[in-house]
């Protein structure tokens, strides 16, 4: 074969490769998440939330109704509602040999949820989300308490956050 033709070829198929990434890149849609164009901060401001049954499901979802209303609270009419189901455990960890005592421990907040359209109670979303906070084992009994809930309303803000971000993401469809 001659040079020639093969650099024919190679300009053509260069084109054709041109061509193709240039019909695959028109098919993507980037557009931000939490745009006005979409509404989708608005319907997030429409979700009602179910009822906490502990603390820590009370902190996950004041957390929610501050980040997804915007500081206004819950609306009077909502048109989604979400079911959270909250647990929480503290892991010890570090064990000291000598004195059967945990020096560090880890609180692990679990957030299980359900996105239904209120008016027909129809399931746009379902999801499962955790979030882990570190938290060091004081000496003293009430600093080890008081310790153990500032870790817990960490992990409770972080697994409000990533729910947040689930709830954005269904609601941006």
């Amino acid at each position: 074969m001659s040079s020639d033709f093969r650099s024919k070829i190679l300009r053509t198929s260069g084109a054709v490769v041109l061509i193709a990434l240039s019909a695959l890149a028109a098919g993507c849609q980037v557009r931000p998440l939490y745009s006005e164009a979409g509404g989708v901060a608005q319907k997030l401001g429409s979700i009602a939330y179910s009822d906490a049954g502990s603390r820590v499901g009370q902190v996950v979802r004041n957390k929610l109704i501050f980040l997804t209303g915007g500081g206004s609270g819950e609306p009077a009419n909502p048109e989604y509602k979400v079911d959270l189901t909250v647990n929480s455990s503290i892991t010890q960890l570090l064990l000291v040999e000598t004195s059967d005592r945990a020096r560090a421990g880890e609180a692990v907040v679990t957030v299980d949820y359900i996105l239904r359209r209120a008016t027909d109670g129809q399931v746009l979303k379902a999801g499962h989300r955790k979030a882990t906070a570190l938290v060091d084992f004081p000496v003293q009994e009430f600093a080890k308490v008081r310790a153990i809930r500032d870790a817990e309303n960490r992990a409770a803000a972080e697994a409000a956050e990533l729910v947040r971000a689930d709830l954005a993401a269904a609601l941006g469809r």
